[in-house]
């Protein structure tokens, strides 16, 4: 730091997507559109893979909002009697629940199918 120039401490080299962080806010915000859920093709497969061992039902195709997957998780938990997330816009239910979350959903208007072994 020079004397002279006490803010050169603080100086930004680089900066990608505008300035501040709304700019960077919006620029990371990708636009997700939302399909009926008869448009929507759904795969549901148990793993394991990654969880020590513990079997998990994986939701996978989904093209819907982040506030319509927490509601139909929440709704897929309280009907399997289980635990279960959202990641990467997947959803994942302890335990494998394979066709009971089929026959839920079919019955909410999705197309899911069993995928897998």
């Amino acid at each position: 730091m020079s004397p002279n120039n006490p803010k050169s401490d603080k100086r930004i080299v680089y900066q990608e997507f505008g300035t501040g962080a709304p700019a960077l806010e919006r620029a990371l915000e990708r636009p997700t559109q939302e399909l009926p859920p008869q448009q929507q093709n759904l795969k549901v497969q148990a793993s394991r893979k990654g969880r020590k061992g513990k079997t998990v039902t994986v939701i996978s195709g989904f093209q819907s909002k982040p506030e319509t997957l927490e509601d139909l998780v929440k709704q897929l938990k309280t009907q399997c009697g289980t635990g279960g997330t959202i990641k990467d816009n997947d959803i994942e239910i302890q335990g494998d629940h394979k066709q009971k979350i089929v026959e839920i959903l079919t019955k909410l208007g999705y197309k899911a199918k069993i995928s897998g072994g």
